[in-house]
């Protein structure tokens, strides 16, 4: 069985499921209810071809990989499918071109994602010198091969212990891994469980993070505004603290309920509202369809992030102009690279001083998310 995005004249948003009899068509309301419709299915076909489930729990010292027989379908699929574009992409990245050492990164990160049953979502600065690269899939196929990669690039023990204690508290069905680089010389990993709606309990979520001021605010802020759930949860796996850990709320309510949420977070946590050019750009797209991106530390808020649906295409040029140095050509070059129609989210970013390290961009900017089908 095969899942695709299809485009659909009566609905915003469609999908098909095509079996070897015939094929299904899928009419979820919201942006939301797609990914999460369409990974609970192809968990679902997983685990009917697997018969099988694994526990959150994971060897921490394996150098033996478990072996999956793969059909030729699906090796076909990979061939061609969103590995290859992934591959693509790299060569539209100028620093990519000319590091070896984050292109290293890179690969290692890409030999730890299985053949199948693997989503991707794709994040870059406007000027392609900060890139995030993200992989979901169900925790069965994932976990093992995740953990290897965190150790094969020195993660701490006490970090993999970690997972394993929050892993085991939440057990999602579906987990997640990320790696971020930038033409500066960052280079960072992580890992995260994606659980949609109705999302994880606050309360656990809160396990992965080291208490402070920030996690306080939070709680404080998520409690005040009725959210007892996180969509996200993920953790980085750096060698040194202070840990970063990500929430991430689906806001509720109308566009204007969701942004004025969003905009009281701001304020709550001592943060810079996005500027006014930015917010204009924000109210010309009213769909009710945000969501807050939340990292903080032990030593306070690391970044907060505004996360707005799809752009109308004369927003681009616009949003390449407020991050002040956006390429259109660049994008359009990637974009096709990476086999996607355009801009899935955007992202109106703030990283608080001295958490950029000097690799990463401090103060506000715009990020562009995509999703390779």
């Amino acid at each position: 069985s095969t899942i695709q995005k299809k485009d659909d004249k009566r609905k915003k948003y469609c999908f098909s499921v095509k079996t070897d009899t015939r094929t299904y068509f899928m009419y979820p309301d919201t942006q939301d209810e797609q990914e999460e419709w369409m990974t609970s299915i192809k968990i679902a076909i997983e685990n009917l071809k697997a018969n099988s489930t694994t526990s959150t729990t994971v060897s921490k010292n394996t150098t033996e990989k478990e072996s999956v027989p793969l059909s030729s379908t699906s090796k076909v699929q990979r061939a061609g499918g969103p590995i290859t574009r992934l591959r693509a992409a790299v060569k539209q990245i100028p620093f990519l071109l000319t590091d070896s050492k984050p292109l290293e990164f890179w690969e290692i990160w890409q030999d730890s994602v299985p053949d199948d049953f693997i989503s991707f979502r794709v994040t870059v600065s406007l000027n392609l010198s900060q890139v995030s690269w993200r992989c979901v899939g169900p925790q069965s196929k994932l976990i093992q091969k995740m953990v290897d990669f965190f150790w094969n690039v020195g993660a701490p023990e006490t970090e993999i212990d970690k997972l394993n204690e929050v892993g085991t508290s939440i057990n999602p069905s579906i987990i997640g891994s990320w790696i971020d680089m930038s033409s500066k010389g960052g280079m960072d990993g992580g890992w995260y469980f994606p659980c949609g709606i109705p999302g994880i309990p606050i309360n656990a979520a809160m396990d992965a993070c080291d208490m402070g001021d920030a996690s306080e605010k939070v709680f404080q802020w998520a409690t005040k505004h009725n959210y007892d759930t996180v969509q996200v949860v993920g953790r980085d796996m750096g060698a040194a603290p202070p840990r970063q850990t990500h929430f991430e709320f689906t806001l509720r309510g109308d566009f204007n309920e969701q942004l004025q949420a969003a905009l009281t977070a701001y304020h709550n946590f001592g943060l810079p509202v996005p500027p006014d050019d930015a917010l204009e750009i924000i109210k010309s797209n009213p769909k009710p369809e945000l969501s807050l991106s939340v990292v903080i530390s032990s030593e306070g808020f690391v970044k907060l992030g505004l996360i707005t649906p799809k752009p109308e295409p004369h927003c681009i040029t616009q949003l390449c102009s407020l991050s002040g140095s956006g390429n259109l050509e660049m994008l359009d070059k990637f974009e096709k690279a990476l086999g996607v129609d355009g801009v899935e989210n955007v992202e109106y970013k703030y990283l608080v001083k001295g958490f950029g390290y000097g690799v990463y961009k401090e103060g506000f900017d715009v990020v562009f998310h995509y999703v390779p089908s």
